[in-house]
């Protein structure tokens, strides 16, 4: 029997990240990977974002500013985010978890790209930095909720 439970996430998201008529290989290596579509980078990018609120020393709760736009990557996170509903429609319909953890694994991806390109901290607009740090938030939620559909918990620190 499995007692440590950061071993039976990752087995877990391995096994719900795969369509269920698809061939599985069970890879050690790839289960515990910080790259790709794995447990370990979705919660890495969680974490992330919870540092990223702890350097603001903004209270995400009290984010309630408008979104701006900004630019492309503004728009491409803003567009994953609102797929959500959509995405837990279907894989409601569909019996499909691992399409909720392909949108995980895009949206992580999208937040990550945007992250690098877009400064939110260092933002000298107040209006942009408060909706850089609005769609953080947003992105957490989601991550923390669509992790905690596929009954893994999600951690503060790595």
């Amino acid at each position: 029997m499995i007692k440590d439970e950061n071993i039976l996430l990752k087995l877990k998201y391995a096994d719900l990240s795969k369509s269920r008529t698809s061939d599985y290989i069970f890879d050690w290596d790839v289960m515990i990977s910080f790259e790709g579509n794995t447990a370990p980078y979705l919660l890495y990018a969680y974490t992330r974002i919870n540092s990223l609120f702890q350097k603001a020393g903004t209270n995400i709760d009290s984010l309630n500013d408008a979104i701006v736009l900004d630019t492309i990557n503004d728009t491409l996170l803003a567009k994953q985010i609102i797929l959500f509903p959509e995405v837990i429609d279907t894989v409601a319909l569909k019996a499909a978890p691992h399409m909720l953890c392909t949108y995980l694994y895009e949206l992580a991806g999208i937040f990550s790209s945007f992250y690098e390109s877009c400064p939110v901290l260092n933002q000298e607009d107040l209006s942009l930095k408060l909706s850089r740090l609005k769609l953080a938030k947003m992105t957490s939620r989601i991550l923390e909720l669509g992790l905690s559909l596929l009954g893994i918990k999600t951690l503060k620190r790595m």
